[in-house]
């Protein structure tokens, strides 16, 4: 008897427990954690403060691949499909950037860089 209430309380208690907690606690998969590694490379500010249509290029793809992230999660019927989004969307934001500052490269401007020697 003792068993059973404590059980009881305890499928409770787990209900009580709101769905964004428990899907907070899964573990991230590796294609979410290099895309949300690329998402930190997002560049924020123009190369040079030169706003060109590169520039605006780049800000509509990088829009254009979180929107399509959201809906290819959303269309996701297995975890396969959930890390072919992620996966897409991480290959796409390298490939955005890569861009953007291969065409800045070309005119002249670079991303500036720090170096550390010893």
């Amino acid at each position: 008897m003792k068993q059973t209430t404590v059980f009881r309380a305890a499928v409770i208690a787990a209900l009580a427990v709101p769905a964004t907690v428990a899907m907070a606690a899964a573990p991230m998969m590796y294609e979410e954690t290099i895309a949300r590694q690329e998402e930190a490379r997002i560049i924020q500010s123009p190369i040079g403060g030169v706003e060109n249509a590169k520039w605006f290029d780049y800000r509509i793809n990088v829009t254009e691949s979180q929107k399509e992230l959201a809906s290819d999660l959303k269309r996701a019927t297995d975890i396969e499909d959930t890390r072919d989004a992620w996966g897409e969307y991480a290959h796409e934001l390298k490939d955005n950037r890569h861009d953007y500052v291969k065409a800045m490269a070309k005119k002249g401007y670079r991303i500036p860089q720090v170096y550390f020697e010893d």
